[in-house]
């Protein structure tokens, strides 16, 4: 007969011990049960729901069965997206063996990192290839959706950021009426989006009186259209040259979406970019200013007493401690980003051609305008796959960036 378990009484109840870890175990499932409830119902259901969506044809009312036809309508060919998420996994897999061979001096490490250089070229063309091949093939217009958030994150994160940080910087400081400048700055944030967005698009009216083409007519620029430009940036500020470049490219065979990447965002998507600062700068500095607020003091008055100055400190006291605040903003604003909808809905313009519509709204567009629900949920479940590797990209490369202490 097998030896009884030490957690059972000879008579064959449960010891003290073992009671008490199963009521801690079951006092844990209760104190979680509540989140995990909602994050299945309103979290993992409806992701779940939109792959099934994804996977019919439904219009309003559920139709046939399409497998991943509407994948491959968004994407292109598959033999396209093949290539393209080969050439991707070549390119993670050279910077793994790269990262890993990176501080080895031995004879077969070299070999591996020229390895990896090879690897990560090879991946690089297949990448490119099969994207433009899926740009031919598959939804044009989707893809220029996504450009345009890829132009409306590079404009927004870095300088969003930046003006949070600076704005922390000097909030902290010992100076009259902080708590109120504080207030100030987080208002924009809890403002309702379709009122705030209203008013900026008073703001950025096409008329000569409005109030951003006095500001800029104080400089000698000349009224702007802003929300109804559809030009790109580098089209406007080179004038008739931009424009003669722009055909010249066209002319020389060049395609069209490329052309599009390459003249840059419209003024009406700048336009957005700076209402987007104005609203989630002052979130971001209070951010910032509990993470200031957990260094101790301690830190700077050693590095001050060892004779560093203020950029000193800031350089390597400040922003060494602040990093992991600067990893948790930048995650949350590069998803914010790629969903940003609401005021962008708010301030767009049929004149602007679509050179303000991001995916999120292109996602809408296909929904509500056009009802091609099954269709709309395959874009969806694309965005989904791009932000969750941009946190992947973005938490690997701060694996070893972040210091918490």
């Amino acid at each position: 007969m097998a030896q009884q378990s030490s957690a059972y009484a000879p008579s064959g109840r449960m010891t003290g011990a073992r009671k008490r870890a199963v009521q801690e175990a079951i006092t844990g499932y209760l104190f979680i049960a509540p989140a995990s409830i909602l994050l299945t119902v309103f979290g993992l259901f409806p992701l779940l729901y939109a792959f099934y969506i994804s996977l019919h044809r439904w219009r309003i009312k559920k139709g046939p069965f399409l497998g991943l036809k509407n994948y491959t309508k968004a994407l292109g060919d598959p033999q396209d997206i093949l290539w393209f998420v080969v050439g991707v996994v070549l390119i993670f897999l050279a910077w793994f063996i790269w990262r890993n061979m990176v501080q080895e001096q031995r004879a077969w490490a070299m070999a591996l990192k020229f390895l990896a250089v090879i690897v990560l070229l090879v991946g690089a063309w297949a990448a490119i290839m099969g994207l433009g091949k899926m740009i031919k093939s598959g939804d044009r217009q989707m893809f220029e959706s996504f450009v345009i958030t890829i132009f409306y994150a590079v404009g927004v994160v870095p300088v969003q950021l930046a003006g949070a940080l600076l704005l922390a910087v000097m909030l902290y400081q010992n100076i009259k009426g902080k708590d109120w400048y504080r207030m100030i700055y987080f208002m924009p944030y809890v403002t309702i989006t379709v009122a705030s967005a209203g008013v900026f698009r008073a703001i950025f009216s096409r008329r000569p009186e409005s109030i951003a083409n006095r500001i800029f007519g104080l400089i000698g620029v000349p009224p702007q259209k802003w929300l109804q430009e559809p030009h790109g940036i580098w089209e406007l500020i080179f004038g008739h040259f931009g424009i003669h470049l722009k055909q010249v490219l066209l002319g020389a065979g060049l395609d069209s979406f490329l052309v599009f990447v390459l003249l840059g965002p419209s003024l009406a998507l700048i336009s957005i970019m700076l209402y987007n600062l104005w609203v989630f700068i002052g979130y971001d500095a209070v951010i910032f200013l509990a993470g200031l607020g957990a260094i101790p003091s301690d830190l700077y008055e050693a590095a001050e007493i060892d004779g560093a100055n203020r950029w000193q400190l800031f350089r390597h006291v400040t922003l060494p401690l602040l990093s992991p605040t600067i990893y948790f903003l930048t995650v949350i604003t590069v998803m914010g980003v790629f969903k940003a909808i609401n005021h962008v809905l708010v301030m767009r313009e049929p004149a602007a051609q679509g050179t303000v519509d991001t995916a999120s709204l292109y996602i809408f567009d296909q929904f509500y305008l056009s009802t091609r629900f099954g269709y709309a949920s395959a874009i969806a479940m694309v965005l989904f796959a791009v932000i969750l590797t941009l946190t992947f990209v973005q938490n690997r490369f701060a694996q070893r960036r972040v210091f918490y202490g």
